[in-house]
């Protein structure tokens, strides 16, 4: 208990009144948490300011410290803020002042700022006797109406001035710009956004006042930083816009460059918002010295005033992918930041989703523009009022001129006008104030016009004020207006994860064509880019590449499939086509090191692609069949194929000396085909080969004579598909097609027979595809020529004819790649500009004028 001698009656009886202490400290606690709450850390729901930033743009603007005059000092509006309207202390409004004009702080910014402000490496402004500021175009159009009785006015700390109580603001600026603070027992974080957006999304809502959640954010997208970067992931921002509460993470971009030695370096140009550059600098050399993160030789800051550069040098092990991913897990690069929108509604904290800050946003400008058009009429009708006795002075001027003539003093006109003339008092006032010029036939003319002009303003403001539509229409224009003058690009990026995504929304679904090169690069390309030629064609540019280099596979799939990258020493990796960057078809394409984290001594052999790993029932009935250069073959279900890893798993075992160089999915009741580069081939049931776990060897699928010979493919064809035929291929560029019935069925690991006549004319065996009528045939040489034909043009022949050819060569080329393209496409592209003169008299043989009829088929010959 405590002694209450506050009260002066009490002292003068004598008395003492005891207070429960826990009762008093209570009461007085609640009290402060409330002022804290309300007039310091909460921002309004209708203008998005605390009361400091609006006393800051309300002072300004009472300075006359608009974006077209001279820049004031920053001292002196500091002073004349806390002095008029914030009774703290001057570093509150300063610093205010200051991140209002910092580019990293603020998405739009409201103050320009002269002088030093900080910078994003932690820097403090000078002192504010050195800076100067003015306000921005974009903070007059908050302060604008101000004047027309749009908002309510409340006295000042003394009760010597009036302050706004909110700002008539035209700009969404809460969610504009955002805000954060921590009052007693809550706090507030709410993220910036991009203006064009919101103002979509407020068109939206004023058109559907029933919209949801999910069609706002096909307009309000996500949050949108000053300092870019990227976000990733989207289910917590989504969950914020549902419940005003959620979890946005951020990533920092970055690029990879090669210097003229050949040596990567990671250039980070955006950061996460509010993330000090300084402190990422040295949190990442910090990781380095304590090897957390090896393989990065060097961390320097190159910014300037260009932009920002931070440059780290890369070792030459070192994987670009695998360090990027470092840095996000173990520095700030990767941030996440709490959506908390704690606002204050007619005074009251709340927390409110994105629909409902939208609606409040919408209301208060309903209120202002009524309220604005209520003062305007008002304003009007004094106007008219007073151009009406105008008028009734006109028509009787002889009559007013010597009435006023003979009044003795200026009363006794005003009850003369008034009595005579049935004037008001205003408006006898006025025509007595009126200046004899104002008598002249042309400005009598003037003051009719005049009249009937605010009669006419008079009637679109009562109808204005009688129609809602016609208010919520103002209120669309003006934000149309503030897009127009104000609105930006979106600058931080949506990256959405792959659980979350639905891509069928986002990428269109289409076949694209995918290369790797010797060396590794990676792209892919439209399948319409590669035009169909006859067989025997020259084949057209299919990829530029280094001299050393050239296109190895070429594969066909869709842009919304998995594909499944498998390696020669047998590791298996997962990448989405969509993920895989588009090309030109000449474009040389990324190296597949930054999209994947294979090792620099390893690289892609096959290549599967798989529709959907999540369909259970696809995933548990089909297999991985795998083979070797040595001819070891291996089966594995799909299903453990179907939880990718960022860091690839093991697919099979492979021994010394050995390499993986097939892989084929199957549904368990195939038969393998497997040719080896002497000219051999061998056929039998897939199921006599078990399948096995992913860490298995696997078994001997076909016998390989001597060291020079080698598996060059694997097939898998239904038995109950009788619709396809084998393809082989040789290194000369010569081909056919032989009914899979002619090889007969024999025990795994035998010898095989004879699939094609190996001369010195046609080269060893390359390839086997089995195809059909309906199928194309992409061929791809080392020195880059591309073709396209239809395999319709390839007869079939008997296993032991050496085929016809199927490409036209240099006698130094030779072919790299085969692919099978599973639907025949019309022939209707043409060249890229520029290949046709590089390949000219080369081509289909039609009558297009493309060039010369194509080479006429070499005659079979038996072996």
């Amino acid at each position: 208990m405590i002694e209450n001698t506050d009260n002066q009656d009490n002292q003068k009886e004598g008395r003492i009144v005891q207070v429960n202490i826990e009762e008093q400290m209570k009461t007085a606690y609640i009290d402060y948490s409330m002022s804290v709450i309300v007039g310091r850390a909460l921002p309004d729901a209708r203008d998005g300011f605390k009361p400091v930033h609006r006393r800051v743009l309300f002072g300004m603007n009472e300075l006359g410290n608009t974006h077209n005059k001279p820049y004031k000092k920053s001292a002196r509006v500091v002073g004349d803020v806390m002095g008029k309207y914030h009774p703290h202390g001057d570093a509150s409004v300063y610093d205010t002042m200051v991140r209002m004009a910092q580019p990293w702080s603020l998405r739009y910014l409201l103050i320009d700022g002269q002088g030093n402000f900080g910078s994003i490496d932690g820097d403090m402004p000078a002192a504010m006797r050195y800076t100067e500021v003015r306000l921005q175009k974009i903070a007059e159009a908050m302060l604008d109406d101000l004047d027309k009785e749009t908002v309510d006015f409340t006295l000042n700390f003394d009760d010597t001035l009036e302050e706004p109580v909110v700002l008539p603001t035209r700009i969404p600026n809460l969610l504009a710009n955002g805000a954060s603070g921590i009052a007693v027992g809550m706090a507030t974080n709410i993220m910036p956004h991009n203006l064009s957006e919101l103002v979509d999304g407020l068109h939206a809502m004023i058109d559907n006042k029933d919209i949801t959640i999910d069609e706002l954010i096909k307009h309000v997208k996500a949050p949108d930083f000053p300092t870019g970067g990227i976000i990733y992931g989207f289910e917590g921002v989504k969950q914020g816009f549902e419940t005003g509460r959620g979890r946005v993470v951020v990533r920092g971009k970055i690029n990879s460059e090669t210097t003229k030695a050949g040596k990567e370096k990671l250039i980070i140009y955006e950061l996460p918002y509010q993330i000090n550059k300084a402190v990422l600098h040295q949190k990442i050399a910090q990781l380095v010295n304590d090897k957390v993160i090896e393989g990065i030789s060097d961390v320097r800051d190159e910014s300037d005033r260009d932009g920002m550069r931070l440059v780290i040098d890369l070792k030459r092990e070192a994987i670009p992918n695998v360090i990027i991913n470092q840095l996000y897990k173990y520095s700030e690069l990767q941030t996440s930041y709490g959506i908390n929108n704690v606002v204050l509604v007619k005074g009251r904290p709340r927390v409110m989703n994105l629909k409902e800050l939208l609606a409040e946003f919408v209301e208060f400008r309903h209120e202002v523009v009524t309220r604005r058009t209520q003062y305007e009429l008002r304003e009007a009708e004094k106007k008219a009022h007073i151009l009406a006795g105008y008028l009734i002075a006109l028509d009787h001027l002889d009559e007013v001129i010597a009435l006023i003539r003979n009044s003795s003093t200026p009363e006794i006109a005003r009850e003369g006008l008034m009595t005579s003339f049935g004037l008001s008092e205003i408006q006898a006032k006025a025509i007595l104030e009126l200046r004899l010029q104002r008598l002249t036939g042309m400005e009598r003319d003037k003051i009719r016009e005049e009249y009937e002009d605010i009669m006419k303003l008079i009637g679109r403001l009562k109808e204005i004020l009688g129609d809602e539509g016609l208010r919520m229409q103002i209120i669309k224009d003006e934000l149309a207006e503030v897009k127009k003058k104000f609105g930006d690009e979106r600058r931080t990026e949506i990256q959405y994860l792959a659980a979350e995504m639905r891509i069928e929304d986002i990428i269109a679904e289409e076949d694209v064509v995918i290369t790797i090169s010797h060396l590794g690069y990676i792209k892919r390309t439209s399948a319409y880019d590669y035009r169909q030629q006859k067989r025997g064609g020259r084949g057209a540019i299919g990829g530029k590449t280094r001299d050393t280099d050239y296109i190895e596979h070429l594969f066909v799939a869709s842009t919304h499939h998995t594909m499944l990258f498998f390696t020669e020493k047998g590791r298996c990796y997962w990448l989405k086509v969509y993920e895989i960057p588009e090309g030109e078809k000449q474009s040389k394409g990324r190296a597949i090191q930054n999209l994947i984290t294979i090792p620099s001594d390893d690289k892609i052999r096959a290549i599967i692609d798989i529709k959907d790993l999540g369909d259970k029932d696809f995933i548990n009935n089909h297999y991985i069949v795998l083979c070797t250069r040595n001819g070891i073959i291996k089966k594995t279900l799909l299903e453990e194929f179907s939880r990718p890893r960022q860091n690839g798993v093991n697919a099979i075992t492979v021994n010394e000396g050995d390499q993986l160089l097939e892989a084929k999915l199957t549904n368990g009741n195939s038969e393998i085909m497997m040719a080896i580069r002497s000219g051999r081939a061998i056929r039998f049931p897939e199921k006599t080969v078990r399948d096995t776990g992913r860490g298995a060897i696997g078994v001997r699928g076909i016998e390989v004579d001597n060291e020079k010979d080698e598996v060059v493919g694997m097939i898998c064809v239904d038995k109950e598909d009788k619709t396809r035929t084998v393809l082989v291929v040789s290194e000369k560029g010569f081909g056919k097609r032989t009914d899979i019935e002619e090889y007969r069925i024999t025990n795994r690991g035998g010898k095989g027979v004879k699939t094609i006549s190996v001369t010195e004319k046609t080269g060893p065996l390359i390839a086997i595809l089995d195809v059909t009528e309906t199928n194309d045939l992409m061929i791809t040489c080392k020195s880059g020529i591309t073709i396209r034909m239809a395999i319709a043009d390839i007869r079939e022949a008997g296993r032991a004819t050496q085929g016809v050819r199927l490409i036209r060569m240099d006698d130094s080329d030779e072919i790299a790649a085969v692919a099978r393209l599973d639907e025949q496409e019309e022939e209707v592209e043409l060249l890229a500009e520029g290949e046709a003169t590089e390949n000219e008299g080369e081509g289909t043989g039609d009558d297009s004028g493309d060039a010369p009829a194509a080479e006429t088929p070499e005659t079979d010959t038996e072996a």
